[in-house]
């Protein structure tokens, strides 16, 4: 038997790798560059609480059932998030980085895998807060169209604001006594765009600072190490990125990065 025929036959026998190739006929993302041991557990006990423990039987389920689909898609995306989420990043990003980027009068940001846009719109009240005469503009990207239909809403619950700064919620949210609602001066140069991080083509130094917390933790480690040379390569010099604060690069010299806080890097 040849290796080629070989590595089919295990394939055909793995539940796994079956459900992932169906699933990415239903869902553009290959699920092969994530941590298989992390990702398959997530999956295996979603399916489970639904009384299936085959998963080509529950690919069949999602392939007929569009709202369990859905239901799928937004547990293994994972998009937990919130306004002002680890304050103490947003309190140097206000204080040290993004008054640095300012002195250029402009500063072009990418939110990474923004999930429903709590990252982009606390990244525009402080830069606003911290650079008020600074040209902003923010990027928000992520692979799950209905996430960033939902992050182009720009509205907030009580819960995604609960620690929050309550003045900062005050003056660039309306409450209505269920949602904190963007106001147009902080909408103001933001998009939201959909956006594989696998896959995704960026011209070299297009962006002053970039954050991606808590996506990379999901990844092979090849592909996180891939993906960290390509925010490097997408920052101008003295540029910024920031990860999350279980996340590392793991060598940032030969990409061209510092450290210079807790999980913040900059771009020689």
């Amino acid at each position: 038997m040849t290796t080629a025929a070989a590595t089919n036959r295990l394939d055909s026998n793995d539940d796994y790798l079956v459900f992932i190739a169906g699933l990415r006929k239903l869902w553009p993302v290959d699920l092969t560059q994530y941590r298989r041991g992390q990702m398959e557990r997530r999956i295996r006990s979603f399916a489970g609480r639904r009384g299936i423990t085959n998963l080509p039987d529950y690919l069949a389920v999602l392939s007929a059932d569009k709202d369990e689909l859905h239901r799928f898609l937004d547990h293994v995306t994972i998009n937990v998030s919130q306004l002002w989420r680890h304050p103490e990043q947003w309190q140097v990003l206000h204080k040290q980085v993004i008054p640095e980027l300012a002195a250029d009068k402009r500063i072009r940001a990418w939110s990474a895998g923004c999930s429903y846009g709590a990252e982009a719109f606390t990244l525009s009240a402080v830069a606003r807060d911290a650079a008020p005469d600074a040209r902003l503009s923010i990027t928000g990207t992520d692979v799950d169209r209905r996430i960033i239909d939902r992050a182009r809403e720009g509205r907030f619950t009580d819960a995604d604001a609960r620690e929050a700064p309550q003045e900062s919620m005050k003056k660039w949210f309306s409450h209505d006594g269920e949602f904190w609602t963007a106001k147009p001066e902080l909408r103001f140069g933001m998009t939201f765009e959909l956006g594989d991080l696998l896959h995704m083509s960026v011209p070299p130094g297009s962006y002053d600072l970039i954050m991606c917390r808590n996506v990379v933790i999901y990844f092979n480690e090849d592909v996180r190490d891939e993906l960290h040379g390509r925010f490097a390569a997408a920052l101008r010099p003295g540029g910024y990125l920031v990860i999350g604060a279980t996340e590392r690069v793991a060598t940032p010299g030969p990409i061209g990065l510092t450290p210079t806080h807790p999980f913040i890097y900059r771009k020689a």
